[in-house]
């Protein structure tokens, strides 16, 4: 990375500030916080960099950070999911599967829905298949 324009002295610093080095290689959110000296006032993308080459585990979470910055918060954030929607954008021919995860249950908003059509477990037009965990 010394090769790269910015990180001219990087094994060197790294040495002489070791302790700052190793407190930041330490910490669980390295991307937040300040780089040792020298490195601190570097832009996202450099640091990326350094992420990539000591902290590989948080390149993801920097890399949200760089496309909110660079692009804006609305390319980062998930939008909430809206059964509805799924619905309208389905037919009788498109089958829909569905990856759960913990918190949350789709079952409410596909009973809403299938209740304005008059389908339902009460009256047998509707059956709801666990897989269980795994």
């Amino acid at each position: 990375m010394e090769s790269v324009e910015g990180f001219g002295g990087l094994i060197q610093n790294m040495e002489v500030d070791y302790l700052q080095w190793k407190r930041w290689f330490g910490e669980e959110k390295a991307e937040t916080i300040d780089m040792p000296r020298q490195f601190k006032e570097i832009d996202l993308f450099k640091r990326m960099l350094l992420l990539r080459a000591l902290r590989p585990d948080r390149l993801t979470s920097a890399l949200a950070m760089f496309v909110a910055e660079q692009m804006g918060e609305r390319y980062v954030e998930q939008m909430p999911f809206d059964m509805q929607e799924t619905f309208d954008e389905t037919n009788n021919r498109l089958p829909v599967f569905f990856v759960l995860f913990p918190g949350y249950d789709p079952t409410v908003d596909v009973e809403k829905i299938g209740s304005t059509m008059d389908i339902s477990i009460a009256n047998g037009k509707m059956i709801n298949i666990s897989m269980g965990q795994g």
